[in-house]
């Protein structure tokens, strides 16, 4: 199934705060073409919350007729990976966008370090012989002051050659860094003589083994947005307190291009981990299995699980831009999953726990084909024929010995219709030595066939089945959200020791993951990967990207059928 048949575009961004200033902008003059980029880090897979960011520079560049750049911010060799390059290109692509050029931070490593030099010789820069700790224990608080550097009044022609041999390869790991030399008693931490370059002796994936010294991300990124000529630099509100010092990168390091930062709230999404460093310890935990998960909340694990790109950029937009934070419900989600499913996927039976009925008054060996439509709701998808016989099945749970009341399924006595096909009714059934039922015998009423017009008699319960001689097996995986409690990331975290990393595994739901075996219909034994289907009674499903075979399908559970949940008017 194509799942760009219904494509519904928003013909543009809501109304925001970033709209209105590219509009003024045009207005005036000050921007001739509005640019901007996505520019993920190659350390991991994309996840929800970057399918806004996606979203927000490339619609709004879009909108104004502008261009956005694919940029990777690839400064830290020591985390980043072509696997992760290949996979953020294949979203972004999937998820419908197209970007004007693809860049890499490591493009502009040369005019970084130049850069760099310059702020030296301004005596903007220094050397720092002090570690890691050191610099951290000296930074200061937010009530209190940082310490100077004993290093920081080191001369012009001392610090051009510290960074030189830097450069060349002549210090360890950590053994020295580049610090701006700004203000230690700044109210903003982040100009408090930030680290600008550090020491990795590592491979990097685009430069080999050119460098041993990367820029950090906040000095980079300020360059690579003026070197592309980006004119709306957004990201999300944690980068706020950053903006200060990359106004001052672009300022002292005489950037002919002045791009501009704006800061929109991220979209956090309840019961849902958006931290890549706590994705990947998933991964490497084995907890999942891999990035791509049906349970991970990265792209490429929605789109394995059977959710469209259509529905993932309708979600985006509702939840608009705006500059606060906050909590967006799962089930918001689920809705537009559902509202895209409802008209596209073909409406077909499965049986996930099978037990078997015996028709014991419809002729051995015989088999009819009965017509279904194949979705209700879409004429134009047209049916499908469905073989019909002595031995079918049902799901266990539409049968009871002694039922409840206002049970309307099987029970001894009690009659049903079988949805496309007949009434039958319950006379007798088998168990086995422990008391389970594994057989039903039943009677049907050839009078009562699906679509001959029978008004007899009514009957209160319509059940689904599957016909046993032609049902294809097929396995049934069933999700549940992966963390128990309303856990969300918050960005903080980035300086958690590592044992606060590793305590939200305590919240992970032992019941993420529920696996089953039963039957599909005939003709879905030609179902391919990623084809989607509504199963009668059960919800949406998605054909298995990893483990699905000719002949032997594996389902994933996209969303169930229904949900109170409501969009705010």
């Amino acid at each position: 199934m194509d799942e760009r048949l219904i494509t519904v575009e928003k013909p543009s961004t809501p109304s925001n705060f970033i709209k209105n200033v590219i509009t003024e902008d045009l207005k005036s003059g000050k921007v001739q073409k509005v640019v901007t980029r996505f520019p993920p880090e190659p350390n991991g897979y994309l996840h929800i919350g970057h399918a806004k960011a996606i979203w927000i520079n490339f619609a709004l560049a879009g909108e104004f007729e502008g261009a956005t750049n694919l940029r990777f911010d690839d400064t830290n060799p020591l985390k980043e990976d072509v696997e992760f390059v290949r996979s953020i290109e294949e979203d972004v692509t999937w998820l419908g966008y197209e970007w004007a050029e693809k860049r890499y931070a490591s493009d502009y490593f040369d005019e970084m370090y130049n850069r760099a030099v310059l702020l030296i010789k301004k005596g903007k820069a220094y050397v720092d012989d002090q570690t890691a700790d050191q610099i951290r224990e000296t930074r200061g608080t937010l009530t209190e002051p940082g310490q100077n550097s004993p290093y920081r009044d080191r001369s012009v022609e001392e610090n051009l050659e510290l960074f030189e041999k830097m450069r060349s390869g002549e210090f360890k790991d950590g053994e020295k860094v580049l610090r701006a030399k700004i203000d230690m008693a700044s109210p903003n931490i982040n100009l408090r003589d930030p680290v600008i370059y550090r020491i990795a002796h590592a491979t990097h994936h685009n430069t080999g083994d050119k460098w041993c010294i990367y820029p950090m991300y906040a000095f980079a990124h300020p360059l690579e947005d003026a070197i592309e000529g980006v004119t709306h630099s957004l990201c999300s509100l944690e980068f706020e307190d950053q903006r200060p010092f990359y106004d001052w990168v672009i300022q002292e390091c005489e950037m002919e291009s002045t791009p501009h930062q704006y800061e929109f709230g991220r979209l956090n999404l309840a019961q849902t981990l958006t931290s890549k460093r706590k994705l990947k310890l998933l991964v490497d935990e084995k907890i999942v299995d891999g990035w791509d998960d049906p349970r991970m909340p990265t792209i490429s694990g929605l789109r394995r699980r059977g959710y469209t790109p259509e529905a993932i950029r309708n979600f985006v937009y509702e939840t608009g831009i705006s500059k606060s934070q906050g909590l967006v419900d799962l089930q918001m989600l689920e809705h537009f999953i559902r509202e895209d499913l409802k008209l596209k996927a073909p409406r077909t039976m499965a049986v996930l726990r099978p037990l078997k009925v015996v028709i014991t008054n419809y002729p051995e060996g015989q088999v009819e084909w009965l017509e279904a439509e194949n979705n209700t709701e879409n004429p134009d998808m047209g049916t499908r024929q469905i073989p019909f016989s002595r031995e079918i099945y049902i799901e266990q749970d539409d049968f009871m010995e002694n039922p409840p009341n206002k049970y309307f399924r099987l029970f001894p006595g009690n009659e049903v219709r079988l949805k496309n096909a007949y009434f039958i009714k319950c006379h007798d059934f088998v168990k086995d030595e422990n008391g389970q039922v594994t057989e039903i015998h039943c009677t049907y009423d050839p009078e009562t066939k699906s679509g001959t017009g029978f008004t007899g008699r009514k009957v209160k319960g319509t059940i689904h089945w599957v016909e046993a001689s032609h049902a294809v097996p097929a396995e049934f995986r069933l999700y549940e959200p992966l963390i128990k409690a309303e856990e969300t990331d918050a960005p903080a975290e980035e300086n958690e020791a590592e044992t606060a990393e590793k305590s939200f595994l305590d919240e992970i739901n032992p019941n993420s993951l529920e696996v089953l075996h039963g039957f599909v219909e005939a003709d879905m034994k030609n179902a391919k990967p990623q084809d989607k289907f509504q199963f009668f009674r059960h919800g949406y499903f998605n054909v298995d990207s990893k483990y699905s075979a000719p002949g032997q399908p594996v389902f994933n559970l996209v969303v169930s059928l229904k949900s109170s949940f409501q969009l705010p008017k």
